[in-house]
């Protein structure tokens, strides 16, 4: 029997921030490595892994099959995030707003 995936306390928090500066968001957390979240923003596509940024770095850290998914994804950018501001930086980061 699948157990039901943890989200981090900030995600909820995270996906507003970047649906409110435009970014399309869709939440594909399922365990096996793949990052928690999908986004779209002009044109691009990222993967997002959300992280509480409130909680100590050994809680924190990518487990095992994250850290292979970041090493051998070849699809497009990904990236670790902790807060809302920092998602959103991702974004402009993307596009050097």
């Amino acid at each position: 029997m699948r157990r039901a995936n943890r989200i981090d306390a900030n995600q909820n928090d995270i996906v507003e921030a970047l649906r409110e500066a435009g970014a399309f968001v869709r939440i594909v957390s399922q365990g096996d490595g793949l990052p928690d979240l999908l986004v779209g923003y002009r044109g691009e596509t990222l993967l997002m892994e959300v992280k509480d940024g409130d909680k100590p770095p050994s809680k924190r850290s990518l487990t095992d099959a994250e850290a292979d998914f970041f090493t051998n994804w070849t699809g497009g950018r990904l990236a670790v995030v902790k807060s809302p501001v920092e998602a959103v930086a991702m974004l402009n980061q993307t596009h050097g707003d």
